[in-house]
């Protein structure tokens, strides 16, 4: 199947074509068509799957073949996301394709003056991509009405969820028009998502273009045993040993996340990290300088890496396993994508034996383990606890203060040695 055979216009197509694509992948061959038929959606896709394009495509197409009667730029359609990253993200697609449609569109998040975001809407917009704290802050200053929105979506719902932005998110449907088009996309199908979707949707049409939790074919997964007191230097012979020029690497807390950065350093591999106390500047140059090769090793927590899109990101490491069976499927989600291969490698040590076990459980399968000579562990090195993870985010769960939301990372265009034809993961 090709783009040209779903039904998208001639500017679409065109802006398509000039970054290089020509065939949907599977998420994009189901949902664009589900999305121009005007009916809501619920979807389940992985990351790294396309979903982003799957439904920016067909709601540039519907704002087209439908524009506002009086000419004007109406806010039509409202997009959700848990972070900044992801909104940058987002809003990024919706300017590639849509650069050719006459469409207008902005991104607010938190973390940033809110001025110019302000401007931008009042200047006149068809879509606005929008993280809930931040879209709230402005509503209460009568900043943006939400009367116009037609399509309303609903992005990574489950790391919404899982951030505690569901009373947020209620206050915002209460501010849409009843009559809407509704699309939920979600990395799995939990019981608080499916929940979640019999309250907003309605007859929705189903989408799950893999197992739910399962993991991806093209990304090689390995475990590798070691004591706690043993992971940086392992980290450390894994990057140098290999030359690994980019590596993704997640911590269970943004302290841990700031120690490794500091030990890398001294090893001499070159390392930021990315976390929700970061600033928002900081968090913007790291995830730039990692896309642009100017680090060895971004070190990211859960949240701060949702969102994180990067075109054959080689390796990822899991230094800490994470307490949320579901997130392993995520972070290592980040690489294997864009049909390239991936390799995610996990150092395990004692305490995280009945992790790793409910992972196993979670994605049905055994994962392969070596132990790297010098690093053997300790066989009689007895578990301490772990922190669980509904004590970490206790305050997480809570109702987020107006203007919380993520930062836009710097595009830096992929190289590309002409490949003529190729599915997209955007």
């Amino acid at each position: 199947m090709l783009f040209t055979d779903l039904g998208l216009s001639e500017p679409i197509l065109r802006a398509i074509a000039e970054e290089g694509y020509t065939s949907p992948t599977p998420i994009q061959a189901k949902s664009i068509p589900a999305v121009l038929k005007g009916g809501d959606l619920l979807a389940a896709a992985q990351t790294g799957t396309g979903k982003t394009a799957g439904f920016t495509l067909p709601i540039l197409q519907r704002l087209t073949s439908s524009k506002a009667s009086s000419g004007k730029h109406l806010l039509r359609v409202l997009i959700l996301t848990p972070t900044r990253e992801l909104a940058a993200q987002v809003q990024e697609s919706v300017v590639t394709y849509g650069k050719y449609t006459g469409l207008k569109s902005t991104v607010i998040f938190g973390g940033v003056g809110a001025n110019p975001q302000i401007k931008a809407i009042a200047g006149g917009l068809d879509i606005l991509v929008a993280t809930p704290g931040r879209l709230l802050d402005l509503m209460s200053q009568n900043c943006v009405s939400l009367k116009d929105i037609e399509i309303l979506v609903l992005d990574e719902a489950d790391r919404m969820l899982d951030m505690g932005f569901l009373r947020d998110i209620k206050k915002i449907l209460a501010a849409l028009p009843k009559q809407r088009q509704n699309l939920l996309f979600s990395a799995t199908f939990s019981t608080e998502i499916k929940a979640l979707a019999d309250g907003l949707l309605n007859a929705p049409e189903l989408i799950e273009v893999a197992r739910s939790n399962s993991t991806n074919e093209a990304i090689a997964q390995l475990i590798h045993p070691v004591d706690r007191t043993k992971k940086h230097p392992l980290l450390a012979h894994l990057i140098k040993s290999n030359n690994w020029q980019q590596v993704l690497v997640f911590t269970r807390t943004k302290h841990g996340a700031n120690k490794l950065v500091t030990q890398l350093e001294k090893d001499g591999i070159t390392s930021m990290a990315i976390h929700g106390n970061k600033s928002q500047s900081a968090r913007t140059k790291a995830l730039a300088d990692f896309k642009a090769g100017k680090l060895t090793a971004l070190v990211a927590t859960d949240i701060a890496a949702r969102g994180i899109d990067i075109d054959q990101l080689p390796h990822v490491v899991n230094y800490d396993l994470p307490n949320v069976s579901e997130d392993y499927v995520h972070r290592i989600g980040r690489t294997g994508r864009a049909g390239s291969n991936g390799v995610a490698v996990s150092l395990v040590c004692v305490d995280e034996h009945q992790m790793l076990r409910d992972i196993e459980k979670l994605i049905k399968q055994k994962l392969p383990q070596e132990v790297i000579a010098g690093f053997e562990p300790d066989p009689n090195a007895v578990a301490q606890p772990i922190q669980l993870r509904s004590q970490q985010h206790q305050q997480s769960r809570k109702p987020r203060p107006a203007g919380s939301g993520g930062a836009p990372a710097k595009k830096t265009p992929a190289k590309r040695s002409s490949p003529p034809k190729r599915s997209f993961n955007r």
